[in-house]
């Protein structure tokens, strides 16, 4: 079977339109996480009288959750690149190659792609992506 066959990959107009419910787990992610966080700081640095065994249930709690976001995003066929900024990958296709539409929590829209390989850090306008080379 064919992986890329069996992915999804979106347009601009519909990463925008995703972009809603998408943006949504992205808050419950980031606000799970850092409660994560804060518990796996109380548990490494306890407080006289604190409840270790609670703060442990918490955590795994936490930790569940949040991988249970983790998959719903990728039902939706998009990936999470980092928990804290709030970064998702959402897989498009541009001359025939894999390339990713990016947008970063607090953004409006997805104005954003990258190669596979680049990352954030080799974001570019997804106006880009509809230049045409200029025939000579």
């Amino acid at each position: 079977m064919n992986a890329t066959a069996d992915r999804k990959f979106f347009t601009v107009d519909e990463a925008n339109r995703a972009l809603p419910y998408v943006s949504r787990i992205v808050e419950d992610v980031r606000r799970t996480y850092r409660r994560a966080i804060d518990l796996q700081e109380q548990i490494e640095h306890p407080l006289p009288g604190a409840e270790e065994v609670v703060m442990q249930r918490d955590y795994a709690a936490a930790i569940d959750e949040l991988n249970r976001y983790v998959d719903e995003l990728g039902q939706v066929g998009v990936e999470l690149k980092d928990y804290d900024m709030g970064l998702i990958d959402f897989p498009s296709m541009h001359e025939g190659r894999e390339v990713c539409l990016c947008w970063k929590r607090g953004e409006n829209s997805v104005a954003a792609w990258h190669e596979t390989d680049a990352g954030f850090a080799g974001r570019q306008s997804v106006e880009l992506l509809d230049e045409q080379p200029a025939d000579d």
